[in-house]
């Protein structure tokens, strides 16, 4: 009798496991779904307030922490209010460093940690560019580092050096080989599963083509 007590326990553990796991599976993949279709500020800002809610909800789950993280840095991108990009960054980081604590060495967050430089960079580029221009690197060299397959990495950093003056040594000549490598990468890589990261092909693509 015992042992079928705990053998229904089993089950219905299970059971209420599968439901659990289905219920995360289902909200991520529909707010994965709107950052694909996402156009203005607000829509990538909303987009971070739901994975919040997602990854408040599961606790142990670091990509709902991540998504939110990554579009909330899309939001202050794309809002360019670059006066106000310190107190963005700083929810970025906030959202960062919950992932870092599920995930820790991750590559995927080393790649938003250094788009929270650039947004921090861009405040005054002048005057802190030489913070924040080693801190953008050294993210991207340990996103590389942590997953050598990882196209993310090489996608920002194309980026970067195509929006870098060509007399501060960027530009399409030095930008265009890294992105062409990012697009080789991207073509090779497999995300974990549907929830993982998958995006910058198509935003590598672009700026190539626009350098031609």
């Amino acid at each position: 009798m015992k042992q079928i007590l705990v053998l229904i326990a089993a089950v219905t553990f299970s059971a209420a496991a599968m439901a659990q796991s289905d219920k995360f599976n289902s909200a991520m993949s529909g707010k994965i779904a709107e950052i694909d279709s996402a156009k203005t500020a607000d829509d990538f800002l909303a987009s971070s307030a739901g994975f919040e809610r997602i990854a408040d909800a599961e606790k142990n789950q670091w990509l709902p922490y991540y998504y939110a993280a990554y579009t909330q840095a899309l939001y202050a991108l794309i809002k360019n209010d670059q006066p106000n990009n310190d107190q963005y960054a700083d929810k970025v980081d906030a959202l960062l460093a919950k992932a870092d604590a599920l995930a820790p060495n991750n590559s995927e967050i080393s790649v938003i940690r250094s788009i929270t430089a650039t947004l921090r960079m861009l405040v005054d580029p002048m005057s802190r560019y030489q913070v924040y221009g080693p801190a953008i690197e050294k993210a991207l060299g340990e996103a590389k580092t942590q997953d050598p397959s990882n196209p993310r990495p090489y996608f920002i950093q194309g980026q970067n050096l195509r929006y870098t003056p060509e007399q501060f040594g960027g530009g399409c000549g030095v930008a265009k080989p890294i992105l062409e490598e990012a697009i080789k990468r991207y073509d090779a890589f497999k995300p974990a599963s549907a929830l993982h990261p998958h995006w910058g092909k198509k935003q590598a693509s672009d700026l190539i083509a626009g350098c031609k």
